[in-house]
């Protein structure tokens, strides 16, 4: 069975103001979406539940982080298990700015990724290379050493819950982007690893996206290729381009 296309739109710290966030949700609710693109948003925690209380059924919400455990004194964090009971069905982990700003370790992460599927959350995982790690040839040796941290502590079975984003750090938020034989490439390894490592059915049927400054201008080109199951959309997630970018596929 193909693998479902996937769009996700992390929103990072952003909308700063009601209106903006209003704005935004518009654009999704009055647009044609593609029915067979999952859709995903990912707002800061404030607007998680007043956003899944206005936006269109076929979009589904996602947390952008949260805590390895269910409760307890850990302040300013939120867990699994409020996600869940809030209804929000996905929760993004691992991203490259919570592994450099906050320097969240690739142990962490996979803690983080256990404790959220144990509550019956599904996960976008990030993993990516840092511009250095790139020009040294470490991209595969950086990716695969995110993912084993993950795969030791995770069922095959947790596989069906779980969406792999690669995102190299030189590419988000700076314009960049990933050509998409790079992004082929990478995914393709992923790809791999996950087939020696844990399965190939794991390895055929894990969605593997692509984030690093994913625009409506080139999206296109990349959603070409055979491992990129779709993408997770940073800024332009915030612009009408999002719609495009979403309906890639009905241009083809």
């Amino acid at each position: 069975m193909p693998r479902q296309f996937f769009v996700g739109g992390n929103f990072k710290m952003n909308p700063i103001s009601r209106e903006q966030k209003k704005t935004i949700i518009d654009v999704l609710n009055r647009a044609h979406l593609d029915s067979n693109t999952e859709i995903v948003i990912a707002p800061p925690s404030l607007y998680l539940i007043p956003l899944q209380g206005i936006v269109r059924s076929e979009v589904k919400i996602s947390a952008q982080n949260c805590y390895c455990k269910p409760s307890g004194a850990f302040t300013g964090e939120i867990s699994p298990a409020q996600l869940h009971d809030a209804e929000i069905p996905y929760v993004i982990l691992g991203h490259s700015e919570r592994r450099t700003v906050f320097h969240e370790t690739s142990e962490l992460v996979a803690q983080k990724t256990k404790a959220a599927l144990d509550t019956s959350l599904s996960v976008i995982l990030c993993v990516g290379e840092t511009l250095q790690e790139r020009e040294a040839g470490k991209t595969n040796e950086v990716v695969e050493a995110q993912l084993h941290e993950v795969v030791s502590v995770l069922n095959e079975d947790d596989f069906s819950r779980v969406v792999i984003a690669y995102e190299p750090v030189w590419a988000i938020g700076t314009g960049k982007v990933a050509t998409a034989a790079q992004a082929q490439e990478a995914h393709s390894y992923i790809r791999g690893y996950l087939s020696r490592a844990v399965s190939s059915a794991v390895a055929e049927n894990t969605r593997i996206i692509y984030g690093g400054s994913v625009t409506a201008s080139n999206c296109k080109e990349l959603s070409t290729q055979k491992d990129v199951d779709g993408f997770l959309v940073g800024g332009a997630s915030l612009k009408p381009e999002f719609v495009d970018i979403i309906n890639v596929n009905l241009k083809k």
